[in-house]
Parts: structure tokens; C-alpha cells; sequence
């Protein structure tokens, strides 16, 4: 409705304002609508903005990519999109979705581009692709309740000097946020539980974090959580209440 996209774009708006400059999109959002308020949010500001969006799998064909990065730059308003990510593993080949990618760069609609909810496995396969190593991110479910990642993923990409983009960093459904653990550490540094859970998943440098807010107290919340460092003791409590992987799991998704 009208006054939740006003909120959503005054939302958005106060995040820029606040030194916020990525901004994470995609085309499944609100079957575009989410690019449309993006849109709203960002007229006038573009050329501070680090503007992020995805294609369906279904649409990442050598065809299917073109085309839907350009509805997403009608709806977004702008020319260029800097990073352009594949949202989930899909069953069009990834040469193609790649190749489709290099082409976009090569024409100046993307800057970068990157995938989303890809396993190590997976990654491996972007990787021996011949444009494979241009791949700029993977976009993952990363919370101290989901550390999965950590046991081989994590790895790889760092050894890759890839950056990891963490999806949902203060979980789901506000469970996460009740954790004993982040309410201690949270008290010793004068912080709420959310804003501990987000330094914790930027805490080794190489993961970026891109917690969701619609509230402008949750907005200014986030945008002083990445100054926040955790010491060995605050990791130690988080580790014993959400302890790390001892094995591979399955990628989790959201």
C-alpha cells in the first residue's frame, strides 16, 4: 500500500543519510515493486549509491539475462546496476548466465557481477568457468545461528579474495534476538542485541552485512552496529551458545 512504500523510501533514504551506501534489490522482490521503491529512494542521490540487484534463475538464459536486467533498470531508473547477481542456483547453464554477464559489463549496464545462495561445490563451478574468476561476491545466509558457511565456504572464498555478502544478519522472526548470549555481550557495550549480531558477522573483515530495515529506529540502530568491536570474550560467550560448524552442512536458504 501507499504509506508502507512511503515508509519503506523514507526508510531507505534516512539510511543514506546516515553513511548507508548499499543498497540491495532484486527483481523477486515485491515481483519488482521493491526496484520501484528503490527508485523512489535514491532519485537524486545515484552517484553516492552502491546499487545491488538479482535475476530470477529462471531468467538466466543468454537471452533471459538481458532482457531482465534491463526491466530492472526501468524500474531502478538508473543506467547502470554495480553488482548483478544470479539469486539462487538454477537449471539454465552457468556459461550462459555468465556469458550473459561479461556481455552486460562489457555494455555498461553492470559494473560487477556476483552470485547468491551458492554451495563451495557450486562456487568451484563458477570459478573453472574462463570468465569464472570475475565472479565479485556470493550473497549468503550468514547468522550466529546459521554458521554453516564457516566450515568450507568461508574458506574458500577468502582464499579466492572474495567477499561474502551476509543475507539476514540478525536471523529470522527476532528468535536470534532473544539469545542470552548477544543480550549479554549487547549490555557491555551498550548496544542491542541486533547490532551485536551484525558486528558479529562483520567481526573478520571480509564479509559484508546487509541487515533489512523498514523501521528508522532500526535504520539508525544499523548504521552504528559496524563500529561496535567484539572482544575475544564477547566471541567466546556467542561461540558457546552458537557454536561454529564441526562438519559440512547444507547451504541454508532463505
Amino acid at each position: 500500500n501507499a504509506g508502507r512504500a512511503s515508509q519503506e523510501v523514507a526508510a531507505l533514504q534516512l539510511g543514506i543519510e546516515l553513511g548507508m551506501t548499499l543498497i540491495d534489490t532484486a527483481e523477486m522482490y515485491g515481483n519488482g515493486g521493491a526496484e520501484q521503491i528503490v527508485a523512489r529512494a535514491i532519485a537524486g542521490k545515484r552517484g553516492r549509491l552502491f546499487l545491488v540487484s538479482k535475476v530470477y534463475p529462471h531468467n538466466a538464459s543468454r537471452s533471459g539475462v538481458p532482457a531482465a536486467c534491463e526491466r530492472s533498470l526501468r524500474r531502478l531508473q538508473v543506467d547502470c546496476i554495480d553488482l548483478y547477481l544470479l539469486h539462487w542456483p538454477g537449471n539454465h547453464p552457468l556459461s550462459e548466465t555468465v556469458d550473459a554477464f561479461e556481455s552486460l559489463k562489457a555494455a555498461g549496464k553492470i559494473r560487477y557481477w556476483g552470485m547468491s545462495n551458492f554451495d563451495t561445490g557450486e562456487m568451484g563451478g563458477v570459478w573453472q568457468l574462463p570468465a569464472g574468476k570475475a565472479c565479485a561476491t556470493n550473497q549468503v545466509l550468514y547468522h550466529p545461528d546459521s554458521r554453516g558457511i564457516e566450515f568450507d565456504l568461508l574458506p574458500w572464498c577468502a582464499a579466492h579474495n572474495m567477499p561474502i555478502m551476509a543475507y539476514s544478519p540478525v536471523g529470522q522472526g527476532g528468535r536470534l534476538l532473544r539469545s542470552k548470549a548477544l543480550k549479554a555481550v549487547a549490555e557491555r557495550h551498550g548496544a542491542t542485541p541486533a547490532q551485536i549480531a551484525i558486528a558479529w558477522s562483520l567481526r573478520s573483515g571480509t564479509v559484508i552485512s546487509i541487515p533489512k530495515a523498514t523501521d528508522p529506529a532500526h535504520v539508525r540502530e544499523n548504521a552504528v552496529a559496524g563500529k561496535i568491536t567484539l572482544t575475544d570474550a564477547d566471541l567466546a560467550e556467542i561461540d558457546a551458545t552458537h557454536p561454529p560448524p564441526r562438519k559440512k552442512q547444507g547451504l541454508e536458504i532463505l
